[in-house]
């Protein structure tokens, strides 16, 4: 897949990812929040929670579900960001980190939302 193609599908994704969320009573905070080298797809609160969200589009299935690919040194990173949004802003909210899986090959598109895909404790 070309860069330029890979990009637009990123978008895409992460706008579906906030279509979900909103569904889901979510309200959306900031998107594509960056300190340094840190970057955080989605900033949303859920009641009184912080939800963290990490979105992973893909055009195929063929290396596995898109959310699989959230490995630790990737959480790591959400938890380093995480810590400094919360630092930034001066909150003091509960986090709970939620991963999504988008796959749009053609037609057909598949969504899996991953509701505390991993603990700050792991």
């Amino acid at each position: 897949m070309k860069t330029e193609e890979a990009k637009e599908l990123g978008i895409w994704g992460e706008v579906q990812a906030q279509n979900m969320m909103r569904e889901m009573g979510m309200q959306i905070v900031e998107v594509n929040w960056k300190f340094l080298h840190l970057e955080i797809d989605i900033v949303a609160m859920d009641g009184d929670q912080l939800v963290i969200c990490e979105v992973k589009t893909r055009s195929t299935l063929a290396n596995g579900n898109p959310e699989m690919f959230v490995n630790r040194t990737k959480q790591r990173k959400l938890m380093r960001a995480a810590n400094l949004y919360l630092e930034q802003r001066k909150l003091t909210n509960e986090i709970r980190f939620d991963v999504i899986g988008i796959v749009k090959q053609g037609r057909f598109e598949s969504k899996n939302y991953v509701k505390d895909a991993f603990s700050a404790l792991a």
